[in-house]
């Protein structure tokens, strides 16, 4: 998506998305770059916690992150007590699971066409 005034292109949202999960140890971030595979968005990124405190505490500073940087959530769907929270930031959706909700959906085999990237790679960009 092209930058307009203020407004963050998706790597600029992927990096804040990444490096705020990263702050929060999240485990396993992997980035899926679905450009050219889906219209949905660009990124998905998934990553995980060992608890329900955990994965509330990465998702509650993604969107703390992104809100200081005003750009506003779109959607947030599911809550930490059922293993999976949602949030749509439009060209990044992000997807922090508990563990175990995690190997369940297996969303890095589901989305297996797209090219997948680290934390490492992301930051490194910045």
């Amino acid at each position: 998506m092209a930058k307009e005034g203020n407004e963050l292109n998706s790597q600029e949202v992927l990096q804040k998305v990444v490096a705020a999960a990263d702050d929060k140890k999240a485990q396993d971030i992997v980035i899926l770059d679905l450009q050219g595979i889906s219209i949905m968005t660009d990124y998905f990124v998934i990553c995980s916690g060992e608890s329900n405190v955990q994965v509330r505490a990465i998702y509650r500073g993604i969107e703390e992150s992104l809100a200081d940087a005003q750009l506003p959530i779109m959607r947030r769907n599911g809550s930490e007590d059922g293993g999976w929270v949602l949030l749509d930031y439009g060209d990044v959706i992000v997807h922090v699971f508990h563990h175990s909700e995690r190997e369940y959906y297996d969303l890095e085999r589901l989305w297996g066409d797209a090219k997948q990237l680290t934390a490492a790679d992301v930051l490194a960009d910045q």
